[in-house]
């Protein structure tokens, strides 16, 4: 707990002492370092670093020249998201029909978002800049030696080379998922839906209702709160059922191919690994097919007598087996195929991690006439946990978001018969990932696809983070070493 305080306190004090230093250099800096805060390559240019100065004032002219040209065009309708909706209108001139110059409201979301990141970097360079020439003109009055264009490259492939490694990743994080959650997080606030869609219609803000919506609110979207809960609560149960069938199921899998009297461990191995070799989409549209209610599997079950078995005794009330289309058969039944899938990648990395088990510790236990039981109670299933902790949680955040198992099994299949459901584009079956899929590819209902998209990525943020300082303490390491 002291050590989070820690690194909190550590990074607020940081950016104190990034503006700190800025407001030193505007109180301090000689002219050029004021001249800096209108164009950014004085500094640079007062201590002779020309080509710095350059690319600097290149860059800041690209900002302004994307400022003028288009977010001027975007910026300021970003409060309302376009007021003059797509027509077409009589051009006596040409005496043709004509579209007016109509508002996009996406285009002006999309863009306005672009801009203010763009500011924001901007504004951050724009400071540092500032600071860095501060700086030099500090090295100036010292008389130490300031490095020329080539030198600075150099200190980027040797003491700086951490920079160079991480600007990329950086950029790639700020354009492939800062920008795309910001502008879902931002959806998640308008009436952007199949009524309101842009280039023909326009959308626009409405605050929490969606919200509201999604959590019970009243009014005609009272089925979404209900449709949530239903969805949320099969989905943490997949999750968990999922996450620790083909977990457990993959240790033991493994300690029984390795036992020594198994034989012909390689062949063992080999079979069970044709389900990771065969893409998932033609293994679980086969199995789909077999379980089907017209399937295979059901044909046999009724020449053995198990379907008339099954509904003498109640269970069913059909002349088939419902495996994926009634909704308890469907949740069994997806959760033992998945075990079908995912046990032997389980099987895999519990082979790798077994190997490097602690034979010293094993022995003793063995000398001390502990049951196999209890080595694997007590010995191999902590070590593996250690080892395998980190991808434990990385597995029950990758089962939350699970699309391919759910939506190949089911999709074509299920049919709920759940009024509530339906209404709002759910089924019993649905994870929250294959809903927010399901609305926006079959009912272009956006706004409510946002707001799950934001639900689920609270959920797994959550849990990595909790999950993760859990099991990263670093208070068991001596244990195994």
């Amino acid at each position: 707990m002291e050590k989070s305080k820690g690194k909190v306190a550590g990074f607020f004090g940081g950016i104190g002492r990034f503006f700190r230093g800025f407001g030193e250099a505007v109180a301090k800096g000689d002219l050029f370092v004021k001249l800096s805060l209108i164009w950014m390559g004085a500094g640079y240019f007062r201590r002779k670093q020309y080509v710095k100065s350059v690319l600097i004032t290149i860059f800041e002219a690209l900002i302004i020249i994307f400022s003028v040209v288009c977010s001027a065009q975007y910026i300021p309708k970003f409060g309302t998201l376009g007021t003059v909706k797509r027509a077409s209108e009589f051009n006596p001139v040409t005496m043709k029909n004509e579209i007016n110059d109509y508002d996009n409201s996406f285009m002006i979301l999309l863009f306005s978002v672009v801009s203010i990141v763009i500011w924001i970097v901007f504004l951050l360079v724009w400071i540092s800049n500032v600071r860095r020439a501060y700086e030099l003109q500090k090295m100036a009055e010292k008389g130490e030696h300031i490095n020329t264009f080539l030198e600075d490259l150099n200190t980027y492939r040797n003491e700086n080379f951490y920079k160079t490694l991480l600007a990329l990743p950086v950029a790639g994080v700020v354009v492939f998922t800062a920008v795309p959650l910001l502008i879902l997080i931002l959806v998640a606030f308008t009436n952007y839906d199949q009524q309101h869609m842009p280039p023909a219609e326009l959308f626009t803000w409405v605050g929490l209702d969606n919200f509201i919506s999604l959590f019970g609110g009243g009014g005609l979207t009272i089925t979404f709160g209900y449709s949530f809960v239903r969805v949320l609560i099969w989905t943490l149960v997949w999750a968990l059922f999922s996450t620790f069938t083909t977990y457990i199921g993959g240790i033991l899998l493994s300690l029984l191919i390795n036992h020594k009297r198994v034989k012909l461990k390689k062949l063992w191995r080999t079979m069970f690994m044709v389900t990771i070799a065969v893409p998932q989409f033609v293994s679980l549209l086969l199995v789909r097919n077999f379980f089907a209610d017209g399937g295979i599997v059901n044909a046999i079950c009724a020449n053995v007598g198990l379907t008339d078995f099954l509904r003498d005794v109640g269970l069913i009330s059909t002349s088939y087996i419902p495996f994926l289309t009634s909704p308890g058969w469907a949740h069994v039944m997806i959760i033992l195929i998945n075990i079908w899938v995912g046990v032997p990648y389980q099987m895999l990395i519990a082979t790798g991690v077994l190997m490097n088990l602690p034979t010293d510790q094993v022995e003793s236990a063995r000398i001390d006439g502990a049951t196999p039981v209890q080595i694997f109670r007590h010995i191999t299933m902590p070590y593996v946990l250690f080892i395998t902790g980190p991808a434990l949680v990385t597995d029950f955040v990758k089962n939350i978001n699970n699309f391919n198992v759910i939506y190949l099994l089911t999709q074509d299949v299920y049919t709920t018969t759940n009024q509530a459901l339906a209404n709002s584009q759910a089924k019993e079956v649905d994870l929250l990932v294959t809903w927010l899929f399901r609305l926006t590819q079959e009912y272009y209902n956006y706004k409510m696809a946002a707001v799950i998209g934001i639900v689920v990525f609270v959920l797994c943020a959550a849990f990595t983070l909790i999950a993760f300082g859990r099991m990263t303490r670093g208070d068991r390491e001596e244990v195994y070493q």
